[in-house]
């Protein structure tokens, strides 16, 4: 089986970009079960930025029906971070994977907040932000799931 493309689904990658909370439980939705190696988070203080290089589901992909469930790599990018913490996870262990559950953002003073990114295993990552910025985007065409399913969350 190879590989799907973009044009043969008569489907577009994302680019999507959120300002506000509303926008970015789009993207938390777009990113939910997506996963990663610890290796592919980056922290950019004097950029003040921070990107993660995920392998999404495509939960939007209307074709599913047609092809096997397929994940694309995507980088999701934070901006206007001022501080990086994390809970509940080893980040020296170089070979860890971690699935990102859900992005939220929680907001303070004036634009401020902290976007709370909870992952699987009791894990977090929270992001101290100046105000919300942040973009997904997807990098490479998409590829069949390995699972050959689409994730499960029992009810």
């Amino acid at each position: 089986m190879t590989d799907a493309s973009f044009t043969e689904g008569h489907e577009s990658p994302l680019n999507i970009g959120a300002l506000d909370a509303e926008d970015l439980k789009v993207i938390s939705t777009l990113t939910q079960d997506a996963v990663f190696p610890i290796t592919e988070m980056r922290w950019q203080p004097r950029k003040r930025r921070f990107a993660l290089l995920l392998n999404r589901f495509r939960w939007e992909d209307p074709g599913r029906g047609r092809h096997a469930p397929e994940r694309v790599r995507s980088l999701l990018v934070f901006d206007n971070v001022l501080g990086v913490a994390s809970q509940g996870i080893d980040r020296a262990d170089t070979d860890l994977i971690l699935s990102l559950l859900s992005v939220e953002w929680q907001p303070g003073e004036d634009a401020a907040g902290q976007i709370l990114l909870t992952l699987a295993g009791d894990g977090a990552l929270r992001l101290r932000a100046e105000a919300l910025e942040a973009r997904l985007r997807d990098v490479t065409r998409p590829y069949v799931a390995p699972s050959k399913r689409a994730p499960e969350h029992p009810e």
